[in-house]
């Protein structure tokens, strides 16, 4: 697709503060379904009358007439356009019909030539026979005056397809599909913009754009007509919040509506680059190539989700199959649920990490007309069944008037619920009966049999805890860029109480950029908050909807429906203690890949970024070599050897193997000095860490308490009460962002980078945000040195006092100083405002 980006959007874009993939939306979404499974006109009646009701769910611009997007989705009107066709002069043929909607750059006239040239050309080269084109009856006086400067040109492409006999529906769809994204990547190659293919199906329609909910079957009269008969309408009327609407962005998208937010966008676009490989491999062979990507560029959260949502669904998956597999419930803590539901679950999770948010969403793939919402129910969908095979379901009650007498049936959706109709078959399904149907579809009990659990490997063989003299020790530390300060404020209440400190709101210190101080690179990165209208989750009364489970060896491709897991291993949680990393690195045995995160201690500015290279390449090649586990380590630093950043190596690997299309072939599991509290912990899997291992953290706590530091704790106690403090932690930065799972939160990054170069976050860090350009390799380079030597430049190391969270002599700079607290003491104190001012 290309996008009807208005020169103003690119300008705030590009000069402002303005983001377009912080897309927020709070829409009106719904669908209206004949549960007997026959078209009618009824249907196509019901549906423009939500979404007339829903009418406030959208913006209106001052003119009064431009909306931010309506549109309705429908079953293809044969009848319809076959007498379109007859009056154009053709001669209807008995093959299956198939009609394009399409929106065209309308004052570029050249554009539009080409534009037309690539469809016919590629319709053609498919096979397909073109009846021609049909310029669609528009009224444009009820849109408004910015609608209108942006409308594009709207016309429809009618296409005889191969006989009854030759394929099936399912089939001409797809071989659709290949060629709707073959145009889509040509008009792109051609440099156009305004063109949008709204829908390229033998089996549904989409006429949409930038009205008011109330006009849209003004502005387009086709839907007036008695012949537009159906069995299943979508529709939305759409409010965004914070951006700016554009004429493609109007929804219904190709096979579905969403009223919400992705809060894991970032980490599941990724994931999906990675995913596309084996899936586009195995279910459109020697075409596989065409999809890629699978996600088109500039996507908004809802259209990403749609067109992953169609690429399952044109491989073969069903409708509902597809929901439960990209937004699942929240199944891991819930106890009644059925075990052939629960063994589901496990093995779609395996292969596939949720498209985590609010969501209240209705889709079709042509033959399932569903409607399902998010694992916490964050947008409401109410519905309506009738005793004359009427469903009606949307964000509102009462959106359709249905007689009482005819309703057999009314409610709302719960968390994680959904309900269906087969349109073919003309049945109707609960949520208990149609994950049953699908639960049934495999033996996944039986396909999760040989799931194993970290329990299950035997104890290491080696000490998990290296002889360390305290001498050496407090050299790690130091150059690991620890203090005292930490110690005794960060990991002694999470050794000891299992608890995270507590402190006071606010951070009166410099920037890292700013800082005269080293400063670990965690402290680079600023967390995201969910903002608008996609709410915090709370980890604390809502634990039964979140997860840290943890899962090796899942590289299945997310088509497969065998036993293609044997060797999947699922951890509680993503930290790792020094005896677990151990076990891991035996269990694996020969598909483990070590690299050591090392640069010379003598080299030069550019041996960090050397380091960053070398780390690249050992991991790509490990993985083309069959590695499934790369373990980065930078426990072999010493006096000669400066320890990488890890956040930077494991991102480092992880977008190298992203761009190179293998991350979906092995996990990546760090071992890391730096790593000492949970947001360190949280950078790290946000950049795309499988696990990590605070081997040093672990370290400095066996030192604290033998020498009495934790009380009578045992070590073992100390060092469990450390974890479950950081996964505490986790749980609790991922539900600031509405997220409730951490294998959507990795490789997400849900961060802001502060203060670190442009380039370097564009090359590691691939769309996090960074509106404050700072240190690149070179300074960078100077902090770990300038740690190192410290560590190793003296007979004796001594670790520094700190003071970046309280105020010490020598430690980092505070605004509210000692001196300043006893100025307003005394001015206070003699009422001497002028003093305090001197």
């Amino acid at each position: 697709m290309t996008h009807f980006a208005t020169p103003e959007h690119e300008r705030l874009a590009r000069e402002g503060m303005y983001r377009p993939d912080y897309e927020s939306d709070a829409c009106g979404v719904g669908l209206v379904a004949a549960t007997d499974g026959k078209p009618s006109r009824r249907v196509v009646e019901s549906a423009i009358d939500a979404l007339k009701a829903v009418w406030h769910r959208g913006a209106v611009d001052a003119d009064g007439k431009t909306g931010d997007g309506a549109g309705l989705h429908v079953d293809l009107p044969v009848r319809f356009f076959d007498d379109a066709i007859a009056d154009s002069g053709h001669k209807v043929l008995p093959n299956k019909l198939a009609v394009g909607m399409i929106f065209l750059p309308r004052t570029d006239l050249q554009a539009q030539e080409t534009c037309r040239t690539i469809v016919e050309s590629e319709i053609i080269e498919a096979g397909y026979t073109i009846y021609g084109w049909r310029q669609v009856p528009v009224d444009i006086s009820v849109i408004g005056d910015k609608a209108q400067r942006t409308r594009p040109e709207i016309e429809q492409i009618m296409i005889a397809g191969p006989m009854p006999d030759e394929q099936n529906v399912a089939e001409f769809e797809k071989q659709l599909y290949l060629v709707r994204r073959r145009i889509e990547n040509k008009v792109i190659a051609a440099q156009i913009n305004d063109f949008y293919v709204c829908s390229l199906s033998c089996r549904s329609i989409i006429y949409k754009g930038l009205f008011l909910a109330e006009s849209l079957s003004v502005f387009y009269p086709d839907l007036t007509d008695p012949r537009f008969e159906s069995r299943i309408a979508i529709f939305h009327q759409r409010y965004s919040t914070n951006t700016f609407p554009q004429w493609w962005l109007a929804q219904p998208f190709r096979c579905l509506a969403h009223n919400g937010e992705i809060n894991t966008i970032r980490g599941n676009k990724n994931w999906m680059k990675s995913h596309e490989i084996k899936m586009a491999s195995l279910a459109f062979g020697e075409n596989s190539e065409d999809i890629k990507p699978v996600i088109p560029a500039g996507a908004s959260d809802t259209a990403a989700l749609d067109a992953v949502f169609e690429a399952i669904c044109r491989s073969g998956r069903e409708a509902p199959t597809a929901k439960i597999m990209l937004v699942p419930e929240a199944w891991q803590g819930d106890q009644v649920l059925p075990p052939e539901h629960k063994a589901m679950y496990e093995y779609m999770a395996s292969v596939m990490e949720p498209w985590d948010g609010p969501a209240a969403l209705a889709m079709t793939d042509g033959r399932w007309a569903v409607a399902g919402v998010d694992r916490n129910a964050l947008r409401p969908l109410r519905y309506s069944v009738t005793n004359d095979n009427l469903l009606v379901i949307g964000s509102e009650t009462g959106m359709v008037v249905l007689p009482e007498s005819s309703i057999v049936e009314k409610g709302r959706l719960g968390p994680g619920q959904m309900i269906a109709v087969d349109l073919h078959e003309g049945r109707f399904y609960h949520d208990r009966a149609i994950k049953d149907r699908i639960a049934a579809e495999q033996p996944y009990r039986e396909l999760v049999k040989g799931f194993r659990q970290l329990s299950d490997l035997p104890p290491a063989a080696a000490d998990s805890l290296p002889d360390m003299t305290r001498a050496e020790l407090t050299r790690r530390q130091v150059a690991a860029g620890l203090t005292i300060e930490d110690m005794e404020t960060i990991l002694a209440p999470m050794a000891e109480d299992a608890k995270e400190a507590i402190g006071s709101m606010g951070d009166d210190t410099p920037l890292a950029v700013v800082s005269a101080k080293p400063r670990p690179i965690a402290q680079f990165f600023r967390q995201n908050f969910s903002q608008v209208t996609n709410p915090p989750i709370d980890s604390l009364r809502e634990r039964h909807v979140m997860s840290l489970k943890t899962r090796f060896s899942n590289l299945a491709n997310i088509l497969e429906q065998d036993s293609q897991n044997e060797r999947v291993l699922v951890l509680d949680t993503p930290v790792l203690t020094n005896a677990d990393w151990l076990r891991l690195k035996a269990d694996f045995g020969s598909n483990v890949a070590e690299i050591h995160c090392v640069f010379p201690a003598d080299g030069g500015p550019e041996q960090l970024r050397s380091a960053i290279s070398r780390i690249r390449n050992e991991a790509e090649q490990a993985v083309r070599e069959g590695s499934t586990e790369i373990f980065l380590t930078d426990e072999t630093a010493n006096e000669d050897q400066i320890g990488v950043p890890m956040i930077l190596a494991a991102a480092a690997v992880h977008t190298h193997l992203v761009r190179k299309g293998l991350r979906a072939y092995s996990s990546i599991n760090v071992r890391s000095a730096e790593c000492l509290d949970t947001h360190h912990f949280a950078v790290l899997i946000g950049a795309g860490a499988t696990t990590v291992n605070a081997w040093l953290a672990e370290l400095s706590i066996a030192d604290r308490q033998a020498r009495g530091l934790c009380g009578a704790l045992s070590l073992d106690t100390c060092i469990a009460n450390y974890r479950k403090a950081i996964n505490e932690g986790l749980l609790k930065i991922m539900s600031k962002m509405g997220i409730a799972v951490i294998s959507s939160y990795r490789g997400g990054y849900n961060f802001e980078a502060v203060g670190l170069s442009r380039a370097l976050v564009n090359d590691l860090f691939p769309g996090m945000p960074s509106k404050i350009s700072g240190e690149g390799y070179a300074s960078l380079h100077l902090n770990a040195k300038l740690r190192h030597d410290a560590a190793w430049d003296s007979n004796v190391a001594r670790l520094p006092i700190g003071g970046f969270y309280k105020q010490r002599d020598g430690g980092e700079a505070h605004a509210y100083s000692a001196g300043l607290m006893h100025l307003l003491q005394t001015a206070v104190a003699k009422d001497s405002y002028s003093q305090y001012l001197q």
